[in-house]
């Protein structure tokens, strides 16, 4: 049995917000919390107030509003001795830097804000923490060494009721499993945590269980219900402002559109996924859909020579974000489109393990 869906990251006199609250919203009620306890003297209350300042803005794409909250949110936790805000600070700055993908950077700080909070005792952010290392290292494509931290985070959210925390767990075992081919176990994983995000009350969750569960049923040839799928994700995000999640949902429309064989509308969604992942300067979302982009168009007749130019260069920026599994992606492309190998570095044999 799981309680509804909560927002710790969410503290203080803005406890009371939803974790499906609007972005703009919880921006706006955050800055205006924070210059009143800025000019109070400071303290715990401004930590708290620059944290969901620095996530909201995080969420809306806007990193360096975001990069600058979280460092004032730690100053000000680190003023009054409390490890528990200074982990919850550190956290955000760890999950910032995943999303910027700089991996190494984001691995460091959530290792220290997992050593903070265990430190100050607060369960919770601890949590948080290594569930942003699991986090971390599946993006990368390191599933030996995440996996059971994964399930360990999932057992130990399902033993609490926390629905948000399960969801988020499910969702990252599924993926796994999608990535090696086990999509009846990974589209199970995807609907129960749609179906639990949905019962709880967490739309963001819900949102991203439902790209999955498109994902997997896109694979497997259903087109027509993974397109519904993504449609229903789409207003969710429209509707609490999930920028990113937003984004990632309509470079997967492109997948989708891309397995059908449907390439100018595939080339249509790769385009727009990528204005949207400049604007928020999100590197592995600008790879990924400039990687989807580029199969669209040659599929379309595009020079081979253009297109093996830019699967060099996009070899270069998802090895430079630190994902293990990018020269074997691209080796993977070059294959699909028959374009020889080639690019700094790479050959047929010379790929890192598949995520």
């Amino acid at each position: 049995m799981y309680g509804k869906a909560f927002a710790p990251e969410y503290q203080g006199s803005l406890g009371a917000l939803s974790v499906n609250t609007s972005l703009e919203e919880v921006l706006e009620k955050a800055l205006e919390e924070r210059r009143r306890a800025d000019e109070g003297g400071g303290g715990a209350a401004s930590a708290h107030a620059g944290l969901a300042v620095a996530e909201a803005s995080r969420r809306l794409g806007r990193v360096e509003e975001a990069e600058q909250a979280w460092k004032d949110s730690y100053r000000a936790a680190r003023g009054v001795g409390d490890q528990g805000a200074m982990a919850w600070a550190v956290w955000s700055g760890g999950t910032l830097a995943r999303q910027r993908g700089a991996l190494p950077l984001a691995r460091r700080r959530l290792a220290l804000a997992a050593e903070l909070a265990e430190r100050g005792g607060d369960v919770v952010a601890r949590g948080y923490s290594l569930a942003g290392l699991a986090e971390t290292g599946r993006i990368q494509g390191d599933y030996p060494a995440v996996a059971a931290l994964h399930e360990k985070l999932l057992a130990e959210a399902r033993r609490r009721g926390e629905a948000r925390h399960t969801v988020w767990a499910l969702e990252g075992i599924a993926q796994m499993h999608r990535g090696t081919g086990s999509f009846d176990t990974a589209l199970a994983l995807f609907e129960e945590a749609a179906e639990i995000a949905g019962t709880a009350g967490d739309d963001r969750g819900r949102a991203w269980a439902l790209r999955g569960i498109a994902d997997v049923r896109s694979a497997c040839g259903e087109t027509d219900s993974a397109l519904a799928l993504l449609s229903e994700a789409e207003l969710i995000c429209r509707e609490i402002q999930l920028v990113s999640a937003l984004a990632y949902n309509l470079k997967m429309r492109g997948n989708v559109l891309y397995r059908a064989g449907r390439y100018p509308e595939a080339e249509e969604c790769y385009a727009e996924a990528l204005r949207e992942f400049r604007a928020m300067d999100e590197p592995r979302g600008k790879a990924l859909s400039g990687l989807g982009l580029t199969k669209a168009r040659a599929r379309q007749g595009r020079a081979a020579e253009r297109t093996a130019a830019d699967l060099d260069e996009l070899e270069v920026a998802l090895v430079g974000i630190g994902l293990q599994h990018a020269r074997a992606m691209i080796e993977r492309a070059r294959a699909e489109l028959g374009i020889a190998s080639g690019g700094p570095g790479t050959s047929a044999t010379d790929t890192a393990p598949v995520r």
